[in-house]
């Protein structure tokens, strides 16, 4: 279990974070693509992801300096004491250069490998999301909220979302969504991190994801988990690394869909 402090100072760093995205949403304000120098796909960035990723480094090494930091925008902090903070400071930058609020700050509190404290907020919204796996929280606006999943029997009763249909899959992997989503009572598209969210509140069922980097997903893991669901690899595997991830609401749906998934 995460210490007192470990609390108190994730819920400081999105703060920061959040002070220094807030200007931003719904400006026009320059996008840079990070894949065009290499023909990947369209990878945007702004002001608002560095800006607020250089906050967050910032009192980490004034308050953790032993401690290792992994962000998306800047290269990795090595620790001396297996503590790693992972950062993803606008988990959902299409949503947010778009204007929607399908989007987040992620952080994460690693320790010796393993995700145990995690935190999504919404900084426009006013909604926070942080979990351990002992249990997981909605801070907003209206209170404090106990998250927890839904039971769900099986996959035809089910809601499914991905972040996109088709850009993040490949051949395999596409074929094997539509059919997954093809079982499914209802499918929704976009969310990024505010996806797990809704699983974590109750209203989705079913997230199936593939291509993510350790920030994209970190965070999310303790607050499904803490919302009493499972989140894993494709195989059923751990999934803190990234790559393809399912995290479901009840256990029956997430075995179901592994045999979708597992290839």
């Amino acid at each position: 279990m995460p210490a007192p402090q470990d609390f108190d100072l994730i819920n400081r760093l999105a703060d920061i974070a959040g002070e220094v995205i807030r200007p931003y949403f719904r400006r026009k304000i320059a996008v840079v693509d990070k894949g065009a120098s290499t023909g990947a796909m369209f990878d945007p960035v702004t002001a608002a992801d560095k800006g607020a990723e250089q906050a967050i480094r910032a009192l980490l090494a004034s308050e953790r300096p032993e401690d290792g930091i992994l962000g998306e925008e800047f290269p990795a902090k090595i620790g001396s004491n297996g503590r790693l903070w992972v950062i993803d400071p606008v988990d959902g930058t299409r949503a947010f250069i778009t204007g929607q609020t399908q989007w987040g700050t992620l952080i994460a509190l690693n320790e010796n490998g393993t995700p145990t404290l995690g935190l999504f907020d919404q900084p426009v919204t006013r909604e926070r999301f942080i979990g351990t796996r002992e249990g997981a929280e909605l801070h907003s606006p209206e209170g404090i909220t106990k998250l927890a999943v839904r039971p769900c029997e099986c996959l035809a009763q089910a809601v499914l979302m991905t972040t996109h249909p088709w850009a993040y899959f490949d051949a395999f992997e596409t074929a094997a969504f539509r059919a997954l989503c093809d079982a499914t009572m209802m499918s929704r598209f976009g969310g990024d991190c505010y996806a797990y969210g809704l699983l974590a509140m109750g209203f989705v069922d079913v997230i199936v994801e593939a291509s993510l980097k350790p920030w994209d997903i970190q965070a999310l893991i303790p607050i499904v988990e803490g919302a009493g669901g499972i989140i894993t690899d494709w195989q059923g595997g751990p999934c803190a690394e990234g790559g393809r991830v399912i995290a479901a609401g009840d256990k029956r749906v997430h075995a179901e869909a592994l045999r979708f998934l597992a290839g």
